[in-house]
């Protein structure tokens, strides 16, 4: 810097800047004293204020004593402009003056953030803090498990055995059935436990039984990582954690605090009751099915006797049921789930039955030469049913039971509901219960006599059910003669082929999806579809019709043979509309149509309407679309609701709510799907209203005065099955009849044919069963306002199948009104002039509608002398009246019509 601008020396006490100081000294520190005059001279003696070098000097000086961004330890920082102040001490001071000072900091309890560090580094906590929060936390946890440790208490097993009902309560919450407080349960000593029973348990349960502490760290940590996932619950894995599971009645939650609880309970048994004390408890609480607790109990249920005479066989069945006695008692309990038939559970027991005892003998508890004794499952004595559960109620309460087990999402199950004190509210209707077996009774009373023609009337079963088609509540059931003497619930799934009443889900897909027509448009090749029309729709009601596939080849089984597809009674018919084909139930054109939209699509249809696919046929074969599955009469009630409820399906149910210690635990909840269109389902269901209404149709004997109804009838090939579904606005009724032996005696469990059954030659739909129908609707509906469907809307088009064509329009504008007076000199490959059937030509009235039968094969036409091939009209009328050479002409012709 030049000198001419150095400024002169300051003046004695650092000049203004002194000044300052002087007056006002920094916070925290006493005012310095003035130190007297200084030399002007740049050589002043040590102690003096320097002389001013300029900004530049200034501006280093406030960097180097803390002054803009750095503390100072005097708190004092120097600075031009005002500046001062930094991260450590005082702020920066004004114009050529000192900073103000700083508070220096505090040590904290708790040093986070930490104070002494920067960026990333601040928010890192030191290992000092880590761990004292680590021994914080762990020192609170063991605070905590000693006082849930000093308060929950031993289970005691004779408490348990007050177990509570389970009340079932109608549609208007006045009371069904109280079951369950009749618990059979008598607890024993261990002494008169067998050490079989004992070691068999040991064995297939929890191996270290004797050894272990009690609990299984490893198996309550998954299983609360599973609740916290909201995964499947799970039990206690070793003994004393299911002991103490089956001892808490009251509560039957499956949540992370249940899991806690039970943790400290098994833990304090494990430390005070010796291992036979818990070997003792556990096998007098558990449940073994059929009502029975405890090992005492479940001697007298299954095997008559009592529990210190069971041998090795029979502890070690009974240890089998401790998995689950739904799927392991062979009785079956096909009540709570329809997998858990008798078969399927023998099955199940004599495998766990065999392995039980193997793991004995590998533990050392069975000798191999004891073991070797044991062959077959030990026979168990047959179900004892409750007398209160006499009638339908027995099968009302098991279905109602069923349909909760099955669709609550706590993790209820059969054997937290045996333990008692549940209120179930059911959908079922008293009234309508009572009438539906009356209807029954009043029809097998007055034609099934088994005394007076045993050949043909034993073994004679009805099933029905009837849903509400607006909400899919279960209003009434018939499941049999009684609940306690005749176990399967005939209105669930029996096995009875449904028949014809399967038509209408093959109606509704060839209105939904349509049939498959190879002559569309090249670009959309096989996948060309045309929707159905049922009153336009011409199809082949020929009888032994030879089935083709959609594209015209015939239809061929795995062993090459074709089929040819009867009509009830061998009937035939002419070539008749989908809609006379389902007033008279011909097979022929539902057959044909079936394999023309394809039995895949047919299939999705019927389960579209309620149906269950694991009641389905899995075959694709052409006899799939006239009924051969097996549906429930629910199933088959709840899908005809579906066309009644116009398109909108809901899932039949028989629980509305279910409540325990005063705690909703389970609600319907109503969820509605549109399955089909209002155009299909309208469709569907004026074609059902012909064949109750029509003269000639197979259901008239279902009419109800003054409503309208819609309704088919079934009836099987063998006449093993016959069958009427039906529906109103308010209310579809599905009724079944067949003849079956399912004595548990009986293990082939054959239909049996019912030619003869009743005084009748042969059974079908239209008798028996569309009389209970309309007996029990005329009864249920009595007071009820009659409602009426909605209209059907338009829908698809033309289509003609089986073999029946339709016309080729004339060359010409307007079509000729009568065919030509003069033949053609030659035959011709399409008829010429003939009106389009849907505006002139009825196939019923005019017999020229279809063509004559010829030399090589004339199908389905009237006889003719060497007549054009199969399903191929002549050009011109034939002189021949109708039945001359009726079987086709002279050579291979079909039979006439």
């Amino acid at each position: 810097m030049s000198e001419h601008r150095r400024k002169p020396p300051q003046q004695p006490g650092g000049g203004r800047a002194g000044a300052r100081r002087a007056a006002q000294p920094p916070a925290g520190r006493r005012a310095a004293p003035n130190r007297g005059t200084t030399s002007g001279s740049p050589s002043a003696s040590y102690g003096e204020e320097r002389p001013y070098t300029g900004r530049a000097e200034a501006r280093r000086a406030a960097q180097r004593n803390g002054g803009g961004r750095r503390r100072v330890e005097e708190g004092v920082g120097a600075g031009h402009g005002g500046r001062g102040g930094g991260r450590r001490g005082g702020g920066g001071g004004g114009h050529d003056g000192p900073g103000r000072g700083g508070r220096p900091s505090k040590k904290r309890l708790i040093d986070y953030p930490r104070h002494n560090k920067y960026g990333w580094r601040r928010w890192v906590p030191s290992w000092k803090l880590v761990t004292g929060l680590c021994l914080g936390f762990v020192g609170s946890l063991m605070a905590a498990a000693t006082i849930a440790y000093a308060m929950v208490g031993v289970p005691d097993p004779n408490k348990t055995a007050e177990a509570q009902n389970n009340v079932y309560y109608w549609a208007d919450d006045t009371q069904m059935a109280a079951t369950g407080g009749e618990i059979n349960r008598q607890i024993v000593p261990i002494a008169q436990i067998p050490e079989d029973m004992q070691n068999a348990v040991i064995s297939a349960e929890n191996k270290t039984f004797k050894t272990d502490s009690g609990i299984d760290p490893m198996g309550i940590g998954r299983a609360l990582v599973n609740m916290a996932k909201g995964g499947q619950t799970q039990g206690g894995s070793t003994i004393t954690q299911q002991y103490v599971k089956n001892a808490r009645l009251g509560d039957q939650s499956q949540t992370l605090s249940r899991k806690f609880k039970e943790l400290f309970i098994s833990i304090r048994v494990g430390t005070e009751l010796d291992k036979s004390e818990i070997m003792a408890g556990y096998l007098n609480t558990s449940y073994y099915g059929r009502g029975a607790y405890g090992i005492q109990a479940a001697a007298r249920t299954y095997y008559g006797t009592n529990a210190k005479d069971l041998n090795a066989g029979q502890c070690a069945f009974l240890a089998s049921l401790l998995k689950g006695a739904t799927y392991y008692d062979p009785a079956g309990a096909v009540d709570i789930d329809p997998a858990a038939t008798p078969q399927a559970n023998t099955a199940r027991a004599t495998e766990r039955w065999n392995w039980i005892l193997d793991e004995m003998v590998k533990d050392g508890h069975l000798p191999a030469a004891k073991r070797a004794t044991f062959t077959k499952l030990p026979k168990t004595d047959p179900i004892k049913k409750n007398a209160q559960l006499s009638g339908q109620v027995g099968y009302l309460v098991d279905l109602a039971k069923s349909n909760f087990l099955n669709n609550n999402d706590r993790g209820i199950d059969a054997d937290d509901l045996a333990k008692g004190g549940y209120e179930i509210h059911t959908t079922f209707e008293r009234d309508k219960v009572e009438k539906l077996k009356a209807a029954v009774k009043k029809v097998q009373d007055a034609n099934i006599k088994p005394k007076k023609r045993p050949d043909t009337d034993t073994f004679v079963q009805f099933g029905g059910a009837s849903v509400n088609p607006k909400t899919g509540a279960i209003a009434a059931i018939y499941g049999g003669d009684d609940a306690t003497k005749h176990f399967t619930n005939n209105a669930n799934e029996t096995g009875a082929q449904v028949g014809s009443t399967f038509k209408p889900f093959v109606l509704a897909a060839a209105m939904e999806t349509g049939v498959r027509d190879p002559s569309g448009p090249e670009d959309q090749g096989p996948d060309y579809r045309k929707i159905v029309d049922p009153d336009k729709s011409v199809y082949n009601g020929k009888n032994k019709l030879k089935i083709k596939e959609y594209n015209g080849s015939i239809w061929k089984n795995e062993k090459g043979e074709e089929w040819l597809q009867t009509n009830d009674g061998g009937e035939s018919f002419k070539n008749i509309t989908l809609r006379e084909a389902m007033i008279h139930s011909a097979n022929s054109p539902f057959v044909q149509l079936g394999m023309d939209i394809g039995i895949p699509e047919v299939r999705k249809a019927a389960v579209k309407a309620g149906l269950l696919e694991t009641s389905l046929s899995k075959s694709n074969v052409p006899s799939f679309s006239i009924g051969i599955s097996s549906p429930s009469a629910i199933r088959m009630a709840g899908a005809y609701s579906t066309f009644a409820a116009n398109g909108k399906q809901r899932e039949p149910f028989s629980v509305r709510k279910v409540e325990h210690e005063s705690t909703t635990v389970y609600e319907h909840e109503d969820r509605t799907k549109q399955a089909f269109s209002t155009a299909v389902a309208s469709n569907v269901t004026d074609v059902l209203r012909s064949v109750v209404d029509d003269p000639e149709g197979t259901g008239k004997n279902a009419r109800l005065p003054g409503r309208q109804v819609a309704g088919k009838t079934g009836t099987t090939d063998g006449n093993k099955s016959a069958w009427f579904v039906g529906y109103t606005p308010q209310l579809s009724t599905a009724i079944d009849m067949y003849r079956l032996d399912d004595n548990e005696k009986n293990k082939k469990r054959e239909f049996l044919e019912m030619y003869g059954t009743g005084g009748q030659d042969k059974i079908h739909g239209a008798s028996f069963p569309s009389e209970i129908w309309q007996t029990y609707m005329r009864d249920a509906l009595k007071n009820t306002n009659p409602e009426g469907f909605p209209d059907p809307e338009p829908i698809g088009e033309a289509v003609w199948g089986g073999g029946a064509s339709s016309p080729a329009p004339t060359p010409s504008t307007t079509p000729s009104s009568t065919p030509s007076s003069t033949p053609s000199s030659s035959p011709s490959s399409s008829p010429s002039g003939s009106p389009d059937p849907s505006q002139s030509c009825d196939p019923w009235q005019d017999w020229t509608c279809n063509a004559a039968g010829g030399a090589n094969g004339g199908g389905n036409g009237k006889g003719g002398v060497n007549g054009g091939p199969s399903g191929t009209p002549s050009t011109s009328p034939s002189t021949t009246p109708p039945g001359t050479n009726g079987n086709g002409g002279f050579i291979g012709g079909g039979s006439g019509n």
